[in-house]
């Protein structure tokens, strides 16, 4: 009877290991700060092959709208606003993003490697 009770604590530490890792991996979370007709970074390299969320962050004082076709993703931000969006997993590449209210100055891209 004590070795079944130690090989069932085993397989549920065991099991609770297998079902955190699939949760961290999915818990990757990066930031795109807007401000002045700006994204700090521009460009934001991601790991390839896993899901990831994007923290957009309007720190300017006009709205702007994060858009990418690429990413399929569409966002407008009031002044001091946040959004937060699901994203892929996505192949190894570059995906353009940019803020429509300030097209000449705010571009960036996400690199997936």
């Amino acid at each position: 009877m004590p070795r079944l009770r130690f090989a069932l604590i085993g397989l549920f530490a065991l099991l609770g290991v297998a079902a955190a890792a699939p949760a961290a991996a999915q818990d990757t979370t990066f930031k795109v700060v807007a401000k002045d007709g700006r994204f700090t970074p521009s460009d934001l390299e991601v790991p390839a092959n896993r899901p990831l969320r994007l923290e957009i962050v309007n720190d300017g004082t006009t709205p702007i709208e994060f858009e990418s076709k690429a990413l399929k993703q569409e966002r407008v931000l009031k002044p001091g606003a946040k959004a937060t969006v699901t994203i892929g997993p996505l192949k190894p590449g570059s995906y353009a993003f940019f803020d429509e209210f300030h097209p000449d100055t705010s571009k960036g891209k996400v690199v997936a490697k």
